[in-house]
């Protein structure tokens, strides 16, 4: 098998033979590592075996593999150049398009990655206040730099000394922390809702939020919003617009330019001067043609009414996989936004459950994930769902089976 081929030599030249989160081997076992291409909402690995795709590559993928007007856009800029010794004209167009589309941005930076973003974020914070500490929710994913991963080999205590956790939507507990560090709070950093690894999912309460941007007032810190994982799959305009809730920094990535590499942080005027007081740069971030596509993702999404497409895609998904549950006499929870959706077992501490399901799951062509949340995009269709639906149906009798 072409897999098992690659994944040997990959152990010669790489160490561990992958890493990070892409790395297969702490999946279920039937997980492919390498994939040949993807087409709209599906994916053919290394092996050729195609699946529908509800992790769309982890998230940008938010319009389908290989769209046809972000490639042409993608194409066209390349035919000019990439990376060149300045930026092109399309981040100018890009950071007004950006400032367009979300209320709570007077400005735009640019850079590579989600860590890169919220990292920059929160360096405009600190300038802009003079203070250190930080305030975000325990066991929040914030991005792969040692002040965002806490109990990872090679990240020393004093690299997050200054982040202060509280607990998700308990606005006591987040009020309780920030008066403990009266006068040291530069930020509070929150995801739209909680979508931490290995548990279900929680809703933001719109009291926390509003709660949130009245502390992040009082106390003259900045709140900020990494909308990184749910960024242009809720509300383009920014995930806690619908509660009336505007940040003063938002972290953007992941489905901003439909799989090229792009991030960006957009601001309030209140904090540009501290902006633009930054050394925060790259060698590849100010390269044309992710901007390009970050531009023409995002109009497409504005004009074809994506997020719309993705919530009855996920709700459509999300009933089927309640009555197969019921059917097959499983207890399931579903949780999350339908766009971005998680199923667990009820009563499934080790996730057997969820391991075995998701690996039948893929033997049926249908790739899910076992403890991280879903993605859907605006490729999938009714005709896919309903067709991941026969195999996510065949998954659950084969779980079934097998647990008794």
């Amino acid at each position: 098998m072409k897999d098992n081929e690659l994944r040997e030599r990959a152990a010669k030249v790489v160490p561990g033979g992958m890493y990070g989160h892409l790395n297969a081997a702490i999946f279920a076992p039937g997980y492919p590592q390498f994939f040949e291409s993807g087409s709209g909402c599906r994916q053919t690995d290394a092996n050729g075996r195609e699946y529908i795709d509800f992790m769309c590559s982890w998230g940008p993928i938010v319009l389908g593999h290989r769209h046809p007007k972000v490639e042409e856009a993608a194409q066209r800029q390349l035919a000019k150049g990439d990376t060149l010794n300045g930026p092109g004209p399309i981040m100018v167009e890009l950071a007004e398009l950006l400032v367009d589309t979300v209320p709570s941005a007077d400005w735009a930076m640019f850079s590579k990655n989600g860590t890169d973003a919220t990292t920059q974020a929160l360096m405009v914070a600190r300038a802009a206040t003079g203070r250190h500490k930080v305030l975000m929710a325990h066991g929040a994913y914030h991005g792969a730099d040692p002040w965002c991963t806490p109990s990872m080999m090679g990240v020393t205590p004093n690299q997050r000394a200054d982040m202060i956790e509280f607990a998700y939507n308990s606005l006591e507990s987040l009020e309780a922390v920030a008066a403990e560090h009266d006068g040291e709070v530069a930020a509070i950093i929150v995801t739209p809702f909680k979508h931490d690894s290995f548990e279900d999912q929680e809703l933001v309460e719109p009291e926390f939020a509003r709660g949130a941007r009245a502390l992040a007032d009082r106390i003259g810190a900045a709140l900020v919003i990494d909308d990184v994982r749910a960024g242009f799959r809720i509300d383009l305009r920014g995930s806690w617009e619908p509660y009336g809730v505007r940040p003063d920094l938002t972290a953007w990535s992941k489905a901003m330019a439909n799989g090229y590499p792009i991030a960006a942080v957009t601001g309030t005027d209140a904090l540009r001067s501290a902006a633009q007081t930054l050394y925060s740069t790259g060698s590849f971030w100010f390269s044309a043609v992710a901007m390009a596509a970050a531009k023409a993702t995002i109009e497409t999404l504005r004009d074809e009414n994506g997020i719309k497409q993705m919530e009855l895609a996920g709700s459509r998904l999300r009933d089927g996989l309640a009555r197969q549950a019921l059917a097959h006499g499983f207890g399931v929870n579903q949780t999350g936004p339908v766009a971005i959706p998680w199923l667990s077992f009820e009563g499934d501490a080790d996730l057997s459950r969820a391991l075995y399901w998701s690996d039948a799951c893929l033997r049926n062509g249908v790739y899910i994930h076992p403890w991280h949340n879903w993605f859907l995009s605006a490729a999938h269709t009714e005709a896919d769902v309903d067709e991941a639906l026969e195999g996510t149906d065949r998954a659950f009798a084969e779980t079934r089976a097998h647990f008794g």
